[in-house]
């Protein structure tokens, strides 16, 4: 074993060891970012990026399996990135869409695809579905997979959604002015019925959210990693555990 895997290793049990057990965040929400800027770093086509971020998401899960999270929540496509050139995003949704089969075909975890899915290719959209079918009774970690997601469009959709089912109900507009309060927007959500995410991590240096769970992070506490999302190690998931579990949650007060 080389002297750098060995230190690697022992800073990563140390990391372990630091964790609370008690404070542990239920939900993880992931913003893999970086994967065009790490292969651009290696002369190497967009598409390589994607493979090898695509290739870290079963690591991941797998450590979150390990500290025993609830939910996790992976944004692997904006609506703004469905505006890319065709030559771009043609490979990114089929890497994408054979990512979650493979997700799927493991039988860990219950994939949930969070998203305009109206907004993808039909075959990527079914794909989608498909992999959730096959995993509702799968009583591991949830896993939502959010692709053609945008923030601001979930809060659009929630509202049409919410409109559409008090007019099926005969709710007129002045009664649901009345009565409408935040949870009547919540229950729309693509998110309806999971906790809020409690940590948001974001790798390649952004610090932004850019309307990742725009109305679901309210409260969440934020990490943010340099490296690319290719490159994130278990350390560096490690240290925003530690982190999330150093800090006073005030929750707006």
């Amino acid at each position: 074993m080389a002297f750098a895997d060995l230190v690697y290793g022992l800073y990563e049990r140390r990391l372990r060891a630091d964790l609370d057990p008690a404070r542990i965040p239920h939900h993880v929400g992931v913003i893999l970012d970086g994967n065009r800027r790490w292969a651009a770093d290696q002369g190497s086509p967009s598409a390589h990026g994607h493979r090898a971020g695509a290739n870290k998401i079963e690591q991941l899960l797998g450590w979150c399996d390990e500290v025993r999270i609830d939910v996790v929540t992976l944004w692997l496509l904006s609506t703004d990135n469905l505006s890319r050139p065709v030559a771009e995003l043609e490979p990114l949704l089929a890497i994408i869409e054979q990512t979650v089969t493979d997700l799927a075909a493991t039988a860990r975890w219950r994939i949930n695809p969070v998203g305009a899915l109206d907004l993808l290719p039909a075959e990527i959209a079914r794909s989608l579905k498909l992999a959730a079918d096959a995993t509702k009774e799968v009583p591991g970690m949830l896993v939502n997979v959010a692709v053609g997601y945008g923030g601001r469009r979930e809060v659009v959709d929630a509202v049409r959604s919410l409109l559409a089912d008090h007019a099926a109900r005969g709710t007129s507009l002045d009664e649901l002015a009345a009565e409408l309060d935040m949870e009547h927007i919540a229950e729309h959500l693509y998110t309806r019925g999971q906790p809020d995410p409690d940590l948001v991590i974001r790798t390649s240096g952004e610090q932004r959210l850019s309307g990742f769970l725009l109305w679901q992070s309210a409260h969440s506490e934020f990490w943010f990693a340099e490296a690319h999302w290719p490159d994130f190690r278990k350390v560096d998931f490690l240290r925003a555990l530690r982190s999330y579990g150093a800090r006073q949650r005030r929750y707006g007060t």
